[in-house]
């Protein structure tokens, strides 16, 4: 029997979001469809340039041959403009629901949520949250919204009834079916866990220290911290520069920083100044995603600056598994996620229960610790944290109980 499933994500194609947190587990769900259906992707999409550079009619017919139909639509930010653009789509996806028998609206994170939400109420299909996460409110704890808003009140009230309306919700961590408890008064019952898993074969041990490009940067015999993200929002920022700073007193000039980051140039060298960090240690590159795993490669270590705030206890950084997946090390802050747990019961990197100097230089010493720990034991230890909290195994467990064609709407 065919299932077609209808997928809404708040990104642009292009965005690392698509690219490694949602098409390959929308892949996964095809794999476990019959060969009849089909899957329809919503992409929002910012930048029109990027979206001509990617040649549309091209990306189309690939992901047709997957059993995957691209729908780009352009993105707007959540209040009164994308109340309108969604006002001119949802009659056009509800023609698709119908058209093509669409019997699950599947939605990447609580945002596009909303939509699915009316979508599966409207055209009485079911609904499925993935990435489930508390973003009203972390919206909130990172100052973009006020708690006595319209929009952090309409998308806390579309989270609830979101919650309420779900046929099978996939959360980032074990604590959101407590959250959905205590904040919405709901107990899930088909309730999953699925982190953001990662690919251990594209950031495999083969990607680590490249005898070229540790050369070519001048990372030779240096100890290398990389961070790859941006910083700001949910990120910490002075705190981060801080941190290097007292690694750099530590360490001196065998000391190197990697930012993969897209960030001005200029409000690093503020940063570094602030924080009296020498620029000459800080070595900036935005590469493309494919290149990312030997770049992180090069570094012994590296940072999850997520900002310790109560939500971020329900998030999955993406950039964790990688790290892992290469044997670094991770310095986190305390209550993020369930990272920041792992890696201290494990041992396996360094864990700021305070943003502080103190803290910084403690961290810095438990790093040193594990550097001067035999490489090939480490390495091999922190990949098996990859395989058993990231592995794409996980993934395929939850889809396949969902989705499996000889399951229709039972779970073991």
């Amino acid at each position: 029997m065919t299932k077609n499933i209808l997928i809404l994500t708040y990104w642009g194609y292009s965005d690392a979001l698509i690219q490694t947190y949602t098409l390959p587990y929308v892949r996964i769900i095809k794999k476990n469809l019959p060969i009849s259906s089909t899957i329809f992707l919503v992409t929002l999409e910012k930048d029109r340039n990027a979206l001509k550079e990617l040649n549309r009619l091209e990306t189309s017919k690939i992901l047709e041959t997957q059993g995957i139909r691209w729908l780009p639509f352009p993105y707007k930010p959540f209040g009164l403009l994308a109340i309108l653009l969604w006002a001119k789509v949802f009659p056009y996806l509800g023609y698709l629901i119908i058209k093509n028998r669409i019997s699950y609206i599947h939605s990447w994170c609580t945002p596009p949520g909303a939509i699915a939400y009316f979508l599966s109420v409207c055209f009485n299909r079911q609904l499925v949250l993935d990435s489930y996460e508390a973003h009203a409110e972390a919206m909130v704890e990172n100052g973009t919204w006020k708690k006595n808003s319209i929009a952090f009140r309409l998308l806390f009230w579309l989270e609830k009834k979101q919650t309420q309306r779900a046929a099978y919700v996939i959360a980032t961590t074990e604590g959101m079916k407590d959250y959905a408890k205590v904040k919405f008064g709901i107990q899930l019952n088909n309730f999953f866990v699925k982190p953001a898993c990662v690919d251990l074969n594209l950031f495999s041990e083969e990607k680590i220290k490249n005898s070229e490009l540790l050369t070519q940067l001048g990372f030779v015999n240096k100890i290398v911290c990389v961070y790859a993200g941006k910083f700001g929002g949910i990120y910490l920022d002075k705190e981060v520069f801080q941190f290097l700073r007292i690694a750099y007193d530590y360490w001196g000039e065998a000391f190197r920083i990697l930012l993969l980051s897209n960030i001005d140039t200029s409000e690093i060298q503020k940063h570094c100044v602030e924080a009296g960090l020498p620029f000459h240690v800080v070595t900036k590159l935005f590469v493309p995603h494919a290149e990312i795993p030997k770049y992180i490669g090069l570094a012994d270590f590296a940072l999850c600056p997520v900002k310790p705030l109560p939500s971020k206890r329900y998030c999955t950084p993406i950039k964790n598994g990688e790290y892992w997946a290469l044997g670094l090390p991770v310095v986190i802050p305390h209550g993020v996620s369930d990272d920041a747990a792992i890696i201290e019961d494990n041992k396996i990197g360094a864990v700021l229960h305070q943003l502080n100097n103190e803290a910084y230089m403690t961290g810095v010493k438990q790093i040193e610790k594990l550097i001067l720990s035999s490489k090939k034991e480490r390495v091999q230890s922190i990949r098996e944290i990859a395989k058993r909290y990231r592995g794409f195994e996980i993934a395929e467990v939850v889809y396949r109980k969902i989705y499996y064609q000889h399951t229709e709407h039972h779970i073991e």
